[in-house]
């Protein structure tokens, strides 16, 4: 129900119920009216027969006081006039007229205690009002009741009943009410037509304002409100639709800005201010989840943060992230939240062949959402049940593809997340250039670790990997051999061909000390021509054969330099921890030490180190 509606409805009831307490107020007050005016007339009659009757008495006529009664009923509206005598006026004169012996009740019940009685009643139709009255006797006036009656004073001696008609009375009084209840009537008919012309503006604007507020609930914030007056309603009206065209071109101007960072399209359907709520919740989303990306020190941590994303917040549980690894290979990162899990989603193949890859491919996304089929490479295992569908995403790095992200979906989700994949791209976004930082990170510190030009671990490698090489081999109480290399006469080539011809000494070998140890031995330039490899898990005797075959292959090895081939050696100084110090950096000086006496001995040979070669010499090394 409407306001204005509801106004008139109010209106009407007031006037009605208005018109109705009139009527009855004044149906009341009219028959309160009637009453006390019929009671003065009876009152005043009574008092007259009483008058009339006392001087008859005394003028010896009263015989005649019927003719009296009889001519007070000419009075308009008089129906009844009556007396009855009490016994005392029959013990003193005898029995009177028999229309004055017959009391009814009432007339006895005021002859017995001298109260007037008051009554209205239907006599056929037609309203009556009855009154009886009695006549006490009394020593006032002059002539009195006492001068003929021998009673005491006080005594009822009889009473006089009359009716009057209170039709004509009650008819007056129905067309006074209902004059007034017409009047009243046309002054409310026509207060109620003044109050709507006076509300109508109000509801028609508190309609047009809820109409225009329900279209702005669902994102439509074009509704207007028809100004209708000039007052504050009008200006209620006018000032909403300021309010909506304000929204309206604010909302419009935030949902295009969103749309160029999310990439999202709005549909007609689309309420514009959930979306643009979703959205900007959304890149306030992405915004944190960069923040804390950025304080995790590897790629592993944030790939695993981005899992988490996935899975909580967008409810994707199948989900791979492949890493490129030379310029034709892929390796699986993360499946389906496992690290090092491995490819699931895809053929095999594409890790040696990473051009099957369409997305490492092209560089860009490769939408399977709503194309199926479109990546070759894509294959769903056997045990999986439903079909699937992929989303996969290049994440690109220094312009090329680092890393590829793919989305698995079931075909009956592929829909409802299709509306989630420009939030999933804002994430991917924010993601990339803090993994290129860590990547250009990892680089710079690698680089800062390894050196240049051989391509091995320098110093500042093993300083930084000591401590954990150190627990590693006491907690699994391994024996770690320590040689310390050196190229002989490495200052007469320099010398003798230059810089250049020793630079290829060195890289040369670096290629022989790579190929003649384990994957898990670490083999470190410690400066200038020096070297030092960490033989892990090996036994003296073993570290010794090492040595000798490192030895005897430098010696062998041709190196050609312009037009000229040289041949270099190696002297090799071995020491063992902890077996000979419990110190790791105090079993690389004993190496040292034995390298120095390879040296002194003739030099390329192979020295293990003896306590007795430091003890006594401390001062000279």
């Amino acid at each position: 129900m409407n306001l204005n509606r509801k106004m008139t409805l109010l209106f009407g009831g007031i006037a009605v119920g208005t018109l109705v307490m009139l009527i009855l107020i004044s149906l009341y007050a009219f028959r309160s009216y009637s009453i006390a005016s019929s009671t003065a007339h009876v009152r005043t009659a009574a008092e007259m027969v009483r008058v009339h009757l006392t001087e008859s008495m005394i003028q010896g006529v009263i015989n005649k006081r019927e003719q009296f009664l009889n001519r007070l009923l000419e009075v308009q509206g008089l129906r009844t006039a009556r007396v009855v005598r009490s016994s005392y006026v029959n013990e003193q004169f005898g029995v009177g007229m028999n229309r004055e012996m017959n009391a009814d009740e009432i007339e006895k019940l005021v002859l017995a205690d001298g109260q007037p009685r008051y009554e209205i009643r239907d006599d056929r139709g037609e309203s009556v009002f009855r009154g009886t009255i009695p006549f006490a006797a009394s020593s006032r006036g002059t002539p009195n009741c006492l001068q003929c009656h021998k009673v005491s004073e006080g005594t009822v001696l009889g009473a006089v009943t009359m009716e009057l008609s209170l039709t004509e009375l009650k008819e007056k009084a129905l067309t006074t009410v209902s004059w007034i209840s017409v009047t009243m009537a046309v002054f409310a008919a026509l207060s109620i037509v003044l109050a709507r012309r006076l509300i109508l503006p109000v509801g028609s604007t508190a309609q047009a304002v809820e109409r225009a507020v329900q279209r702005a609930l669902k994102g439509d914030f074009k509704g207007r409100v028809e100004k209708r007056t000039d007052d504050e309603i009008g200006q209620i009206a006018s000032e909403t639709n300021n309010l909506l065209t304000f929204l309206d071109d604010g909302l419009a101007r935030i949902s295009q800005r969103v749309v160029q960072l999310t990439g999202r399209t709005l549909r007609q359907d689309d309420n514009q201010l959930e979306v643009a709520i979703d959205m900007v919740n959304g890149l306030a989303d992405a915004s944190s989840f960069k923040q804390a990306i950025e304080e995790d020190e590897t790629k592993a941590e944030i790939f695993d943060r981005f899992g988490r994303v996935l899975t909580d917040q967008f409810g994707i549980r199948e989900f791979s992230i492949y890493e490129t690894s030379g310029p034709k290979q892929l390796e699986p990162f993360m499946v389906d939240s496992v690290q090092g899990s491995p490819c699931r989603w895809c053929d095999p193949q594409i890790l040696l062949r990473s051009g099957m890859c369409r997305g490492k491919r092209s560089g860009h996304t490769v939408d399977g959402l709503t194309q199926p089929g479109i990546c070759y490479a894509f294959k769903q295992p056997d045990n999986t049940g439903e079909p699937r569908r992929h989303y996969c995403v290049p994440i690109m790095q220094s312009g090329s593809v680092g890393s590829i992200l793919q989305l698995v979906v079931r075909e009956s989700e592929a829909a409802r997340f299709h509306a989630q994949v420009p939030y999933v791209n804002v994430y991917v976004r924010e993601m990339a250039p803090v993994l290129e930082a860590k990547r250009l990170t990892e680089t710079l510190r690698e680089s800062s670790l390894r050196d240049a030009m051989t391509g091995l671990n320098n110093r500042r490698f093993l300083e930084e990997y000591v401590d954990t090489l150190v627990a590693t081999a006491r907690r699994r109480k391994i024996e770690l051999a320590l040689l310390v290399l050196d190229i002989d006469y490495f200052k007469m080539v320099n010398d003798t061909y230059g810089h250049d011809a020793g630079d290829m000494v060195l890289k040369s070998l670096a290629v022989v000390l790579r190929t003649s140890v384990r994957a898990s031995d670490m083999v470190i330039r410690f400066g200038g021509e020096e070297f030092l490899i960490v033989l892990q898990e090996t036994e003296a005797e073993n570290a010794l054969r090492v040595a000798e075959n490192i030895r005897a292959t430098v010696e062998d090895l041709k190196i050609q330099i312009g037009g000229a081939v040289l041949q270099k050696t190696i002297s090799i100084g071995l020491a063992m921890f902890p077996e000979d110090s419990e110190t790791f950096w105090q079993a690389v000086k004993f190496a040292d030490v034995a390298l120095y006496r390879a040296k002194d001995d003739g030099r390329n040979r192979v020295v293990r180190f003896r306590s007795e070669m430091w003890e006594g010499h401390a001062d000279s090394y």
